[in-house]
């Protein structure tokens, strides 16, 4: 744990008597530590910038599965969603954000249940899903093509989600706040194995829900037919679908919809919240009294929840909610993360490479995600699987035979290959430009010359941490047997 970490720690039970607001923002104090005050502030602005754009693509997301189960108006939901999460953001803090997340956990699995056990009743058991899946090419395990520029392969998923993952786990205060809030490290690294499990589980429940909807719609896909407008609302329409005739099962789904995103939203207000007051106001106004910051963060929490609500407009324009939320946390956070690892890994690394470096990650991870925006990749990169619609007009739906598709801009060689860069790849990108360009500035500006605190480097300690309590264990075992073999041996 870095120097800056452990004086935070230190800060909690102020934190707690503040109303339960979160505590101080370390990681952007660790640039500080390790850097200087311009780089503390850097991170800062791009984190606030970064959240508030994904905060909005998360709270119009949930407004679709709304109008599509209830008829309820998309935006009266949108706006509905926001002043809640802003709500119970304000008077709660980060207790409440904890304490919702958790509920919030148990009805978004109650929904994926729901709706895997109704679709093993109407296909007749795992085995037929399955057989669907396989027949129409949506199980696909071993493809090992190491080129990057193929949207889904083992290499993109294993290697971009794991910058990715990265990236939101270590240098994003929604997670550094979750951490702080542990009572000692080691309860903190405990959360996060637990977090783990967790997601495996949720991400598990939703391949099987796609793999189910394709089983149940593969001759008679409702976004071909354009009976639903958008990709993002066929989860919704399934559960309307097969769920609609069961009193209060399709509003669980809309609970568990909402439940991720109320858990995210009120989150990042939260930190939000926290950035601007530990990185904007703390360092350069007279010290305030615990009421003065409590208050100053209810209003903080009330201001960016009206600006993150402003920002779903902009979701409003993807195509795909998804991919959108991982590009933006590519292009964004694997620079932070880059100046981060830099700092953390090499002693020599001062505030021109990290400067140098994180802008040159901007500029390229930049480029790329937007160019791929105005390029969109060639289906021969994209590789999209077949949908039918040969079974819609035996039902009471008019399909509509012909789909409008914007026209596609012509595309020079090198925009050909270099915009079609996978979107798990932003993240990737972003750290290693960040990374090499930092390192080689930093050598360059004498950097080998500087004394740095080896507290605020990842040094042999702090690997060895790790791996402090299976060493407890196997020392246990070890003795043990140590004893249990003299017992043994003959007299």
């Amino acid at each position: 744990m870095t120097k800056g970490v452990r004086q935070q720690s230190q800060t909690r039970k102020a934190d707690r008597r503040r109303g339960g607001q979160a505590a101080a923002s370390p990681e952007r104090e660790y640039l500080e530590l390790r850097y200087n005050k311009a780089m503390r502030l850097t991170g800062a602005v791009l984190y606030v910038g970064l959240t508030i754009v994904y905060t909005g693509i998360v709270l119009y997301t949930p407004s679709l599965a709304l109008n599509q189960v209830t008829g309820f108006e998309l935006w009266g939901s949108v706006v509905a969603t926001g002043l809640v999460c802003t709500f119970y953001c304000t008077l709660g803090g980060l207790k409440a954000v904890i304490w919702t997340d958790v509920f919030h956990f148990v009805l978004t699995i109650s929904g994926f249940l729901a709706l895997i056990v109704q679709s093993l009743i109407i296909k007749g058991g795992l085995e037929n899903i399955l057989y669907d899946a396989q027949d129409g090419g949506r199980l696909e395990f071993w493809d090992f093509s190491p080129d990057p520029l193929q949207r889904h392969t083992f290499w993109t998923i294993t290697i971009g989600g794991t910058f990715t993952w990265l990236s939101v786990f270590g240098a994003n205060q929604c997670q550094v706040q979750r951490y702080l809030a542990c009572k000692t490290r080691n309860h903190a690294k405990l959360s996060l194995y637990i977090n783990l499990l967790a997601l495996w589980f949720i991400l598990c429940c939703a391949v099987f829900c796609g793999l189910s909807m394709y089983s149940l719609y593969k001759d008679c896909d409702p976004w071909t037919a354009q009976i639903v407008e958008l990709p993002d609302q066929l989860v919704p329409y399934l559960v309307v679908d097969i769920l609609g005739d069961f009193p209060g099962i399709p509003g669980l789904f809309v609970a568990a919809a909402y439940s991720a995103t109320l858990s995210t939203v009120s989150s990042s207000i939260n930190s939000l919240a926290v950035v601007t007051i530990e990185d904007f106001i703390k360092p350069y106004f007279s010290p305030m009294s615990e009421g003065h910051l409590s208050a100053l963060s209810m209003g903080l929490n009330l201001l960016f929840g009206a600006v993150c609500l402003s920002m779903a407009a902009v979701a409003s324009v993807m195509s795909s909610l998804l991919q959108a939320s991982l590009s933006i946390f590519g292009m964004y956070g694997g620079p932070l993360l880059g100046i981060f690892s830099l700092g953390i890994l090499l002693p020599f690394a001062n505030s021109k490479g990290a400067f140098s470096g994180f802008v040159c990650g901007i500029i390229v991870s930049s480029w790329v995600g937007i160019g791929s925006l105005i390029y969109p990749p060639s289906a021969h990169r994209t590789k999209p699987l077949h949908l039918s619609t040969a079974d819609c007009h035996q039902s009471n739906w008019t399909v509509v035979t012909t789909i409008a598709k914007p026209p596609t801009l012509p595309r020079p060689d090198f925009e050909d290959h270099w915009y079609s860069l996978s979107y798990l790849y932003f993240s990737t990108l972003g750290t290693l430009v960040t990374f090499i360009v930092g390192t080689l500035v930093s050598l360059s500006t004498g950097g080998l010359k500087q004394d740095v605190d080896r507290t605020l480097l990842f040094g042999k300690e702090d690997f060895m941490a790790n791996f402090v309590y299976l060493k407890s264990i196997a020392v246990i075992l070890y003795e043990r047997m140590r004893r249990r073999a003299q017992r043994t041996v003959p007299q």
